[in-house]
Formats: structure tokens, sequence, C-alpha cells
């Protein structure tokens, strides 16, 4: 299952990929459902898990911009526009699975993310990848520690050591 979760999301990432290069050609034809029917078709004999990919194409073509918006913050240096298409999908991908399709363990879905960037990016893609994506997961589980605590306005109590004073002999 895991080969096949692995070519999902090639599948996905060459999906994504093609809407992205043509919504930039200002191509008009273009229907993602169309695009997605056809790679998924080109895999048809070996994918299994179709309804992976398809929720995982539209998720993330959905949170499109979301995304873009939690991208930016954490990789300051490269604005979302001059970040390699290749590499703002593969983080899309990432960041879309980690906060918002839980369903695959957060090392998975950043290992995933790398190997995607180790075949298809830069020779820096890899290294980018997992930064970025490895601190969106610190940024979350903070997050979700921060929703863990104790909402009451009371601080922990700390023992207080009381300052030690000398007398002065003059």
């Amino acid at each position: 299952m895991a080969s096949n979760r692995h070519l999902g999301r090639i599948v996905a990432l060459q999906t994504l990929y093609e809407q992205d290069f043509r919504r930039e050609c200002n191509d008009e034809l273009l229907d993602l459902n169309d695009v997605l029917q056809r790679n998924i078709g080109r895999y048809s004999e070996t994918i299994e898990d179709k309804d992976f990919i398809e929720q995982l194409v539209n998720g993330v073509a959905a949170r499109e911009k979301e995304l873009d918006d939690i991208i930016r913050p954490v990789a300051p240096e490269w604005p979302i526009e001059q970040i390699a298409r290749i590499d703002r999908i593969v983080l899309h991908i990432g960041v879309y699975e980690l906060l918002f399709d839980t369903s695959v363990p957060p090392k998975v879905v950043i290992n995933e993310a790398v190997e995607l960037a180790k075949s298809f990016g830069g020779d820096n893609s890899s290294k980018f990848i997992n930064g970025v994506l490895g601190t969106v997961l610190r940024n979350k589980e903070e997050a979700d520690g921060a929703k863990e605590q104790p909402t009451s306005k009371k601080s922990p109590t700390k023992p207080v050591k009381k300052p030690t004073t000398t007398k002065s002999t003059k």
C-alpha cells in the first residue's frame, strides 16, 4: 500500500504541476478533473487507491491560497512566486497532508515529500522541502500543545526562594 500511495502522490504531483503550468499560460480549456482522470488512467493497472489521489489533488487545489499563506512565514527568504514550481507543489501536497489530511503519520508525509523532491526537484530541493515541512509540523505541534494547556489564568506555581540577607557589621 505504501508504494501505491507513493505512486498516487506522483500522479497528484503531475496533475497539480500541469494545472499550475496551464493556468500560468492562461489555458482556458483546463479542466482539473480531466487532467486527473487522464493521469490516473495512465497507471490504472497499478493504482488501487484512486480515491486517495482524487482527495489529495482536490484538497490541495481547493486550499492553494491557504497553503501559500502557511508556507510564506516559514520560508520568508523565498517568496512563493520565486519557489520553483515543482518545489511549491510538493510543499502544497506536504502541508495539505500534514494539516488537513491527518490519516498519514507526519513523518511519513515529510519523508514522502522529500522523496518527491529528490526525484523531481533540483539539487537542494529535498533539504528545502524537509526544512519547511519540519517547521510547519513543529508549528502545528506547538499550536496543538497550546490548545491542550489549561485555560486557567493562574500561572503554574513555582517555589519561591527567599532572598538571603547578610547583616552588615559596621
